[in-house]
């Protein structure tokens, strides 16, 4: 196995137990990696042939010396990841209540250290979660039905965007997907101006996790007056983490859960899927959306 990305990492790691420690540190914190395989098409079989896959991390977030999660990750932007799952998953209510964050490769992971004021780490200790960390999943191992859905405040965001910024956004989407098109296998968040420009990118193997990194960074930047567009379907957690960032759009390729929707409604928010070239499904608060007369 040979590594084809050596991206910057800037957060600590955390092993799987059922995982071998490993002696090279670029194992746990590149990106991508190739691997040969057999393969078959058209017919006919080659050997040899030479795939880039996405690297899997697991990542522990270790707030105030205390390990709260481990979720697999891609081994980029964790500073970004760090800030965004606090604010998006209600352990802070904004960035700056973050002291500070280091990232430290462990064997096998990276352990993001989080800094909290004492508050803050009682409100985490009191809402305490322990997810088992799959990949793409954000609510594995919530102890109770009454910790899904958080109590979000209604969106603020009076931003409005027209049809065509939103077209163009998305006929630039998939170029700005370097990893993707490096491994097929990886999602996307983007934060989109109102001219439907892509200010803008984080990807990872999970979607909540790219989600995260965006939000991340759009709360430590100056960013305003747009949308967030996401690679993947839109579930209601999709939603909630929006919402939580203040954002009043979210526009997904794929298709919206019945309950992203409803969530959407109560939350102020425009929710729209199957955005593609040419074609939009607006589920909810649609004014903020401008079509062609």
């Amino acid at each position: 196995m040979n590594e084809c990305t050596d991206q910057p990492v800037v957060s600590s790691v955390i092993a799987a137990d059922a995982l071998m420690c490993s002696t090279d540190p670029l194992a746990t914190t590149s990106t991508c990696r190739t691997y040969s395989r057999l393969s078959f098409h058209d017919g006919q079989l080659f050997d040899m042939e030479e795939d880039e896959l996405a690297v899997e991390t697991a990542v522990a977030m270790v707030y105030n010396g205390i390990a709260h999660t481990v979720q697999m990750c891609s081994a980029i932007d964790l500073e970004d990841l760090a800030v965004g799952f606090s604010v998006t998953e209600g352990i802070v209510d904004d960035a700056k209540q973050i002291h500070g964050v280091e990232v430290v490769p462990v064997c096998n992971g990276v352990e993001v250290h989080i800094e909290l004021a004492n508050r803050h780490f009682e409100r985490l200790k009191r809402a305490r979660r322990n997810m088992s960390g799959r990949t793409g999943c954000g609510i594995c191992g919530t102890e109770s039905l009454q910790h899904v859905v958080r109590a979000v405040t209604p969106v603020s965001d009076t931003t409005t965007l027209s049809h065509q910024a939103i077209e163009r956004a998305l006929s630039q989407f998939k170029q700005h997907q370097t990893l993707n098109q490096q491994t097929g296998s990886t999602h996307a968040a983007a934060y989109i101006s109102a001219k439907g420009e892509i200010l803008a990118i984080r990807e990872d193997v999970g979607r909540h996790n790219a989600l995260d990194k965006l939000i991340g960074h759009y709360l430590t930047s100056d960013y305003q007056g747009g949308a967030i567009l996401v690679s993947s379907r839109a579930s209601f957690e999709m939603v909630q983490k929006t919402a939580a960032a203040n954002v009043g759009i979210l526009l997904a390729i794929s298709g919206a859960t019945s309950m992203a929707v409803d969530l959407s409604e109560q939350l102020n928010l425009t929710l729209s899927g199957y955005c593609r070239t040419g074609r939009m499904n607006v589920y909810t608060h649609s004014d903020r959306i401008q079509f062609p007369a």
